[in-house]
């Protein structure tokens, strides 16, 4: 069963197209990427979803509930953390978990099993004030204060932007353990490695969904021969690549540069010799699988319109 409904969502802020005809479906218990570069829209269709912003076109629901005619149920059983830490600064901790229980007719102490798990780890700092927090315990409060009402569906927008590597790590641990409950949780995230995380995804690029399905499913359909390349300089050999028979595209990815290539006019070694005869030292070439991040800018390739759009 399907706990979140989407049909041709459309959303314009004058004359920039922040959403075109999104439409998904999101299925009960999963956890769900919205995978995207800032400016795509993934903000414009959080905030739709959760009863905060009007579409200028089609039409959504939430465990059946239509997101306009019913938003005030909807909010009741959804939990939502903006991309922005936006908890009161000057409260405290407990303060801030205090105010949210309130604002949803509970109590901590009613619910204090759906999140103890998570507060337990900023429990001894429940009197700091929140704009004291460190980003990893920002976070989870933020989480905490989006749990506390028991919610069905979890709203989650760009929560890992800015925190260190190892808070990234633990929170989609809670993630999962969340998912175990029953919550379905729709996460967005500019990290394409963090794909890879969520049971299904959607690709969007200048608001339009570009591609669907598991992360395997999207590494699976991509087209082409996928090269690593390296070697020295780097970045004229970029150029370089771009520029020789049989490179489809050609990106850099840290050190290296994925180059997809049509076999039938290059390969390893006539690419090694090409790059060899031309000055450039130290090359390495293989064959490599792809990732989300090689899928996305190949599908966003196939998207044309300049329009300027916002998130």
């Amino acid at each position: 069963m399907n706990a979140i409904e989407i049909r041709n969502i459309c959303k314009n802020y004058g004359d920039c197209k922040a959403l075109s005809d999104i439409t998904l479906d999101i299925s009960e218990g999963e956890i769900f990427g919205l995978i995207g570069p800032d400016g795509a829209g993934k903000t414009t269709l959080f905030r739709i979803l959760a009863t905060l912003l009007l579409p200028d076109g089609g039409n959504a629901s939430i465990n059946g509930t239509d997101v306009i005619k019913d938003y005030e149920k909807i909010r009741c059983s959804i939990g939502y953390m903006p991309g922005q830490f936006s908890l009161y600064q000057d409260l405290s901790v407990e303060e801030n978990l205090d105010f949210f229980a309130t604002v949803f007719g509970t109590t901590i102490k009613e619910n204090y099993d759906n999140i103890k798990e998570i507060y337990s780890q900023i429990e001894p700092f429940k009197d700091r004030r929140a704009g004291k927090l460190s980003g990893g315990m920002k976070q989870k409060l933020a989480l905490c204060c989006a749990l506390v009402h028991n919610p069905s569906i979890l709203f989650l927008d760009e929560p890992t932007t800015g925190v260190d590597a190892v808070s990234r790590k633990d929170f989609w641990n809670m993630l999962y353990r969340i998912r175990e409950s029953g919550v379905t949780i729709v996460v967005s995230t500019p990290y394409m490695d963090e794909a890879s995380k969520c049971d299904r995804i959607a690709l969007i690029q200048h608001g339009r969904i570009i591609e669907t399905g598991t992360p395997e499913q999207i590494k699976e359909s991509y087209p082409y021969t996928l090269l690593s390349v390296k070697g020295k300089p780097a970045y004229p050999m970029l150029r370089f690549l771009r520029r020789c028979p049989g490179i489809i595209s050609c990106f850099s990815f840290g050190s290296e540069h994925h180059a997809a290539i049509d076999p039938k006019t290059t390969d390893e070694r006539t690419l090694a010799g090409l790059l060899e005869s031309n000055g450039f030292k130290n090359c390495r070439i293989k064959e490599i699988k792809p990732t989300v991040e090689d899928c996305f800018m190949q599908l966003a390739g196939k998207v044309t319109d300049n329009t300027l759009r916002i998130k």
